[in-house]
């Protein structure tokens, strides 16, 4: 059993959410690895998976799926098994996005927490946001925070370096401290992060 368990459509989702959460207590669980456009290579990316993991101090898995190619019956089984496997406290999800992988990953995980006598019944479930879903959502929901928690932001962004090959301007190191700031002003903190709770069973 873990406490937090994250979905993370690809390496580097994980820490642009949750980053601030991340910790011993936690388990990402990565749809798939490497990058379309063959910024770097798969090991290459893991290496950089495993540096993070080893400042943060979560473990993570990596599933079988070819990124922009994500199947939504597949990945579903994938979720299932996870959930039964580590059932988590608490599971982390992105929120809806335009890239067709978080699309996916969004619409499965819905799928694989509904109750069902077979399904592990997680208690507290939550999304998570992502900067390019901040500065444009283009989808049909919007995200609606309700659950923020004060973060060391100079964490997350060391923890965000660690992965020079994923850093963008749109989602820049000052990107993620204006969104955290933001989000730390929203609930009165200095910095947080923030969630959009879809069940919270105590």
């Amino acid at each position: 059993m873990v406490k937090k368990l994250i979905i993370a459509p690809h390496i580097d989702d994980d820490v642009l959410g949750c980053g601030g959460i991340m910790d011993s207590d936690t388990h990402v669980l990565y749809v798939g690895n490497g990058h379309s456009a063959k910024i770097i290579s798969d090991s290459d990316r893991l290496k950089e998976a495993d540096q993070v993991k080893k400042f943060l101090g979560h473990n993570y898995s990596v599933l079988d799926n070819k990124v922009d190619h994500y199947e939504i019956f597949k990945v579903l089984n994938d979720f299932e098994n996870a959930i039964k496997k580590f059932k988590p406290e608490e599971l982390y999800i992105p929120h809806l996005s335009y890239n067709q992988d978080h699309k996916t990953v969004y619409e499965a995980a819905m799928i694989a927490t509904r109750l069902h006598d077979k399904n592990w019944f997680v208690k507290k479930i939550m999304l998570y946001e992502q900067p390019q879903v901040f500065l444009w959502n283009n989808t049909n929901r919007e995200f609606k925070p309700n659950y923020f928690v004060p973060i060391d932001i100079d964490r997350k962004i060391v923890a965000y370096k660690l992965m020079p090959s994923q850093v963008r301007s749109y989602r820049s190191p000052e990107t993620i401290r204006s969104m955290a700031q933001i989000r730390g002003k929203q609930s009165g903190y200095d910095y947080a992060e923030a969630f959009e709770i879809l069940r919270w069973v105590v």
